[in-house]
């Protein structure tokens, strides 16, 4: 079965899970040559008893179109996770989750699943692009940001900080690093 990379970017008001909300996921499914073949979006509801930390409410004043975005049409997680489990195996592959970082946004996207769907399509494993760059670039870690890639890896598209344009924008990133990957191999 064919993999399908499943791009995905969250927004949240706070570090972690459970003490902070997840506020917004944004998921855009490609295929291996490009082909963005579906997509998914929601903006959640806060968890009950969660609070806001404090510097991220001061960079989401900086953002307040970003926010206004993510405060639209909001969805229980109880709801919303079911929901993107099923849009998930709906798809024509073998999920595999992709993110930039993916220890931040997997974090909180593992967590809602097991916590309001009980599961995980992805198992327990995220690729990392971060990680993917540093072999690419053949170099350190920290030297494996998105100002040090190469412009020919960039579409023009925006990164907006509303989760679906920053999962649609990541994707089209991982698949011209992997092309590139394969081209090389």
């Amino acid at each position: 079965m064919t993999e399908i990379y499943i791009s995905t970017d969250v927004e949240t008001d706070g570090p972690i899970p459970g003490p902070h909300s997840m506020l917004s996921l944004g998921s855009a499914a490609y295929t291996a040559d490009k082909q963005m073949i579906s997509t998914f979006s929601v903006n959640l509801a806060c968890l009950p008893g969660a609070t806001a930390d404090p510097g991220t409410a001061a960079w989401w004043a900086t953002q307040p179109q970003a926010w206004a975005a993510c405060r639209q049409d909001i969805e229980d997680p109880a709801t919303a996770m079911p929901r993107y489990v099923s849009w998930i195996k709906s798809l024509p592959g073998k999920p595999v989750f992709v993110a930039y970082p993916a220890g931040f946004d997997f974090l909180f996207v593992y967590w809602y699943l097991i916590r309001f769907a009980g599961e995980s399509p992805f198992s327990h494993s995220a690729l990392d692009m971060k990680s993917f760059a540093m072999a690419l670039l053949k170099t350190d870690y920290r030297d494996s940001t998105k100002r040090n890639m190469p412009k020919h890896w960039f579409d023009p598209m925006p990164h907006t900080h509303v989760a679906l344009d920053d999962a649609i924008e990541q994707g089209a990133l991982f698949c011209n690093m992997l092309k590139q990957n394969r081209n090389t191999s």
